[in-house]
């Protein structure tokens, strides 16, 4: 029974560490409902090839059709469809005009999906493979707004157009802070197309998929769409690290997003009030081929550089580290001349869009307490391997909080334990003494017999 009371506590309190880290502040009733209706494109290539047909005895492209149809009939209430198709126009064989083949043939928004279906059912595998410039052109018909919006590429060959080659369109699209996620979808079973659409996945936080079958691509598109929703959150707020703790840029608690080159160090400040505490993360993508020792390193330093405590995988000894993680605790009583007072903490100009912790007025730091200045580092040891392009620079998610300090816990009472020494002793001795008299009569008594 006991252990049933713990697991139920223990999850409990993941339940509740989980909701609470997820979300940067309690959200009201009136507030579930996003301002804005999750977005998300498809993108269907129409080119030559899709006439192969090696999927269930069908083409590719009537697989395809299909899909989208089960799709469009499926689709969630709240969630705006576009569909933009590439290759499926220019019959000739001049491949300027060819490369420019792409056009949205379902304008994002609410779907009317009569009109979706019969716009789908229309195309006919005709000319090249623009994905790059498709992909570019997605993302322009999603637009901008205040959360992640997803494109779904489905294509059974590589880039025939390049350039822009797509993986350096996808590392483009995410170093803009487009909060732009692209999943991908290969209907051919090529190491080449696998190894391209794997790199615009990773460079957009997306996922790549192989579909062999009408089943598996149909139930891979409706999991992307209805994922739109459930991953329908605020992206994180872009800001650019410096060289040095000088005029890095300050942060106040929550989620950013940075691109960080290969072995290179960023700078950002947070003002930690005393009786504070400092949580901080950082995770690198892996996003481009890189050597296979590598490693990412969070330290936590004063504006003079000296060091406070530096990330949890420090010194491991590991070789694969692509993300860690600190904490540091800010104390009234501590001799540390690196503080700072309000005009300074609130430092205007290198402040990011989020809000600064010290512009509230209930904030300990507006009340006069002491600050500290924390300089976060991010430092990485990435390499690249031969041809692999070092700007822009690596995605970095960097997650900041500052909470009520949580003391250390404290060293074993000397006192209560040294009492427990004494009672185990003399239980030692009494119980060595019983046992002695017992057997000494025990030999005894059969000797005697």
């Amino acid at each position: 029974m006991i252990d049933k009371r713990i697991s139920a506590t223990v999850l409990l309190i993941g339940v509740l560490a989980t909701a609470v880290s997820g979300a940067p502040a309690p959200a009201l009733a009136d507030e579930e409902t996003p301002a804005e209706p999750p977005k998300v494109e498809l993108v269907l290539d129409v080119s030559g090839s899709m006439r192969a047909s090696d999927i269930d005895g069908r083409s590719r492209i009537s697989v395809a059709q299909q899909a989208f149809n089960e799709v469009v009939d499926a689709l969630p209430a709240e969630t705006q469809l576009g569909i933009r198709v590439l290759g499926a126009t220019y019959r000739g064989k001049d491949k300027k005009q060819g490369c420019q083949d792409t056009q949205q043939i379902v304008p994002v928004g609410p779907v009317d999906r009569t009109r979706a279906k019969a716009a789908v059912a229309t195309l006919r595998p005709t000319g090249f493979t623009p994905v790059g410039l498709a992909l570019r052109e997605a993302a322009h018909d999603l637009g901008t707004g205040t959360t992640a919006r997803r494109i779904v590429l489905i294509t059974d060959g590589e880039d025939t157009c390049a350039p822009p080659d797509p993986c350096d369109v996808a590392r483009e699209l995410a170093a803009q802070g487009t909060k732009l996620v692209v999943d991908t979808l290969g209907l051919a079973p090529d190491e080449k197309v696998r190894r391209q659409l794997l790199c615009i996945a990773g460079a957009t936080g997306g996922t790549y998929t192989a579909a062999q079958s009408a089943d598996e691509l149909t139930g891979r598109i409706k999991q992307l769409v209805d994922r739109a929703k459930d991953t329908y959150t605020a992206a994180p707020t872009v800001v650019a690290g410096r060289s040095g703790c000088d005029g890095a840029p300050l942060l106040s608690p929550g989620v950013y997003g940075d691109r960080e080159g290969f072995s290179e160090h960023r700078w950002y400040r947070v003002p930690v009030p005393a009786g504070q505490e400092l949580r901080a993360s950082v995770s690198v993508a892996l996003d481009r081929a890189v050597n296979p020792d590598y490693g990412v390193l969070l330290r936590a330093t004063t504006t003079d550089g000296r060091e406070l405590v530096r990330g949890v995988d420090a010194g491991s000894g590991r070789t694969d580290v692509v993300s860690a993680g600190l904490r540091w605790s800010a104390h009234e009583d501590r001799a540390d001349p690196d503080h700072t007072d309000d005009a300074d903490a609130t430092d205007g100009p290198d402040a990011t869009d989020g809000p600064n912790p010290t512009d509230d007025p209930d904030d300990a730091t507006a009340a006069g307490a002491a600050t500290t200045m924390v300089c976060l580092v991010v430092s990485n040891a990435f390499a690249p391997r031969p041809g692999t392009q070092g700007t822009p620079g690596m995605p970095v998610e960097l997650t900041v909080d500052v909470v009520a300090s949580s003391p250390a816990p404290t060293a074993p009472d000397l006192g209560r334990g040294w009492v427990l020494l004494l009672l185990l002793t003399v239980v030692g001795l009494v119980a060595g003494l019983v046992t002695g008299l017992l057997t000494r009569w025990w030999v005894t008594t059969w000797r005697n017999n």
